[in-house]
């Protein structure tokens, strides 16, 4: 299966859905069923961010207790969208789709990057000790 790994808090809140895309500087052509990774790195910055602190609190989690360094949920990536605009507050994609609110707080809109769109977030009851890689990697589950 394709994984993508995903600092701390960014992935937890991707996963429990307070963020609609995922944004890299990158594309990709794949499609398909994707696992979400939680790499090593926590970015403490967001963490000490008092919004972020209330979207983990809002489903029961902390900062100081988010899984590292594992495969936490499985989703479906059905497409792949170019930033095209990028007013401060919101960002409009490339089909149309104007991005806003806590979606657009929780990613990095910048004109010429890409969201990510999933369907289908399942959570992993376990989740799976791995090692994290840079851009999409195989994992077999």
């Amino acid at each position: 299966m394709k994984v993508l790994s995903m600092k701390q808090p960014w992935a937890s809140l991707f996963v429990l859905r307070e963020a609609k895309y995922e944004t890299r500087t990158w594309k990709t052509a794949y499609r398909g069923p994707l696992a979400i990774h939680t790499s090593k790195q926590v970015d403490k910055a967001a963490c000490s961010h008092k919004a972020i602190q209330a979207l983990l609190g809002k489903h029961g989690h902390s900062v100081d207790h988010l899984p590292t360094g594992k495969i936490i949920a499985v989703c479906n990536l059905i497409n792949c969208l170019r930033v095209a605009d990028n007013q401060t507050t919101w960002a409009n994609l490339e089909n149309g789709a104007i991005v806003s609110g806590n979606d657009y707080f929780l990613g990095d809109f910048n004109e010429g990057n890409y969201a990510w769109e999933v369907t289908d977030m399942k959570q992993l009851e376990q989740p799976i000790p791995a090692k994290g890689h840079l851009g999409l990697w195989e994992y077999d589950i």
